[in-house]
């Protein structure tokens, strides 16, 4: 039998998602949880990875058990075995063929900018306290809609076989004294959230135009775009899947 888990966790004392030789992941955790739960060794894929220090307010990934299993039970045993900074929202059987990477529909993202210092969003937003172009900043947001080549936005030494992304949704929402960017896309290229918010924080700057942004995705050249933010500040927020693969 195959199972959904729906994870949330704090990025920050962990090398990202995926299991690292030398580095202490989320996946790694998880596993050596689930394993210890389980008394069998256990191994989990996940809907993606996500970079040392980003955050998930919901991530996916999915294992096979020879056995039923009491998801809300063990949902309550991992949530008092794992660290704080990891929990389990929800464990849900699907069907035999279902594939937390594979059969994700959509992925959305949050960044957050702080305009205000906060001690409290130290590893939490990234603080930019100059005045930035809002209307800008929306106008280059709505430039990135549709199914475009993204390699402009792309880190550089990847290995996948396109570019193209379709953008479902992108942009920006003020809260308090944070500055929220939000986009939803079919599928995400490594690094790309985090360099599309620094170049449409240039545009903020007013170091780049409308324009310019237009060029840079047109010339997909990485060096042509803005640099990308630091990754404390992002996080992956909902991953989407066909209602069919659940039972």
């Amino acid at each position: 039998m195959r199972y959904f888990i729906e994870i949330t966790y704090d990025g920050t004392p962990y090398h990202g998602w995926q299991r690292q030789p030398n580095a202490i992941s989320v996946q790694e955790k998880l596993e050596e949880a689930l394993s210890t739960l389980l008394r069998r060794n256990m191994s989990l894929t996940g809907a993606g990875r996500t970079d040392a220090g980003v955050h998930a307010r919901q991530l996916f990934a999915h294992f096979d058990s020879e056995d039923r299993l009491d998801t809300e039970h063990l949902k309550f045993r991992l949530n008092r075995y794992l660290p704080q900074a990891i929990a389990i929202k929800s464990i849900r059987e699907v069907t035999a063929e279902a594939h937390a990477r594979f059969d994700a529909t959509a992925r959305s993202y949050e960044y957050i900018v702080g305009t205000a210092k906060n001690p409290f969003h130290k590893e939490r937003a990234f603080l930019v306290e100059q005045p930035l172009q809002m209307q800008a900043m929306q106008e280059g947001a709505k430039l990135l809609l549709g199914n475009k080549d993204f390699k402009c936005f792309s880190r550089s030494k990847t290995d996948v076989k396109t570019y193209i992304c379709e953008i479902r949704n992108a942009g920006w929402a003020v809260h308090d004294d944070n500055l929220i960017f939000s986009i939803t896309a079919d599928r995400f290229l490594r690094n790309m959230v985090r360099a599309i918010v620094g170049t449409l924080l240039e545009i903020g700057r007013g170091k780049m135009t409308i324009n310019e942004l237009q060029s840079v995705i047109l010339n997909r050249n990485r060096n042509m775009a803005g640099p990308s933010v630091p990754a404390h500040g992002l996080y992956l927020t909902a991953v989407t899947y066909p209602q069919s693969i659940f039972k």
